[in-house]
């Protein structure tokens, strides 16, 4: 990833062959060929990008801004479409696939909350959800209603339920709650946080703490693998920490993954078109080498 500087954020992937990355100290969405293992495109102009999501039947890349806008691509051209002003922060997105909408955390303090925009016609939705803090990580249910959103500022896990428009707020005694993976089959909500770097384990069902396991520091991504029933943590402090989950309510330290100091997000999509799993890992550029993406292998 030659000339990239900077920090980078979250990953996004259009199911196919494309693996898109926010650059974020470099201004810039970065469209890598898995196969090809080149980066075919940069979007620039994209002030501090944070949040990516391809959505697949429109064809549609979107980024989120930390400046307040949402930027909506052609997923083929990278044309820009449109922007969406959310006049704050706009942070992480999620795809709910079935009724073709992007979830949108967004806005500080008293204006943060998780917003709704049709991929289709790129328009802003009524639908929003209030939430007193900046969202950070939040994930989707695809067979229930919930949203789980983590708001480290209130030192919370917010329950929205779309249905109702109800949201049920879980008091965090440990701190700084930033990445969040979902095991919905099993109603198990994994929690990342910094203070002390944990892995925290909730069931959805009651909102009660199952599980909090030593994690590695200064992590801003994670991922459950459900064919194997692992989790994964990027961290910055040098490693990835990899999880079992021997049943719902029993979790053990797998493996510590050797990776590099400041390597703290990631993207892991499952399995690819030719059956292998890669594990994506964004390297920051230091002083001895510029920015890379490091490719993992993922084993039974």
């Amino acid at each position: 990833m030659p000339g990239i500087q900077g920090r980078f954020d979250h990953f996004g992937f259009d199911g196919k062959n494309q693996l898109t990355v926010a650059a974020l100290g470099n201004n810039s969405v970065e469209i890598i060929d898995i196969s090809a293992r080149v980066r075919s495109h940069s979007i620039t102009g994209i002030p501090n990008p944070q949040g990516v999501v391809y959505a697949p039947e429109p064809k549609k890349l979107l980024a989120a801004s930390s400046k307040g806008k949402l930027y909506i691509y052609d997923g083929t051209t990278f044309a820009l479409i449109k922007s969406i002003d959310f006049h704050g922060d706009v942070d992480n997105l999620r795809y709910d696939a079935a009724n073709h909408r992007v979830y949108v955390g967004y806005g500080e303090d008293e204006t943060g909350a998780i917003g709704a925009v049709d991929a289709i016609t790129n328009q802003r939705l009524a639908e929003e959800y209030k939430l007193g803090a900046h969202p950070e990580s939040f994930q989707l249910e695809t067979s229930g209603p919930n949203i789980y959103v983590n708001l480290p500022d209130l030192k919370q896990i917010a329950v929205i339920n779309r249905k109702t428009r109800a949201i049920t707020r879980w008091p965090m005694t440990l701190e700084h709650n930033f990445p969040m993976a979902l095991d919905e089959a099993d109603h198990r909500l994994f929690v990342v946080t910094h203070e002390p770097p944990r892995l925290a384990v909730f069931d959805t069902n009651t909102g009660q703490t199952i599980a909090a396991l030593p994690c590695v520091q200064d992590a801003d991504d994670a991922y459950y693998d459900a064919s194997r029933k692992r989790i994964y943590v990027p961290g910055g402090e040098g490693y990835i920490s990899v999880f079992e989950q021997t049943d719902a309510d029993h979790y053990r330290l797998l493996a510590k993954v050797p990776s590099t100091l400041g390597a703290r997000t990631a993207g892991y999509f499952g399995k690819g078109r030719k059956g292998f799993e890669r594990f994506f890992l964004a390297i920051p550029a230091r002083a001895d080498h510029g920015a890379e993406i490091w490719i993992y292998t993922v084993q039974d």
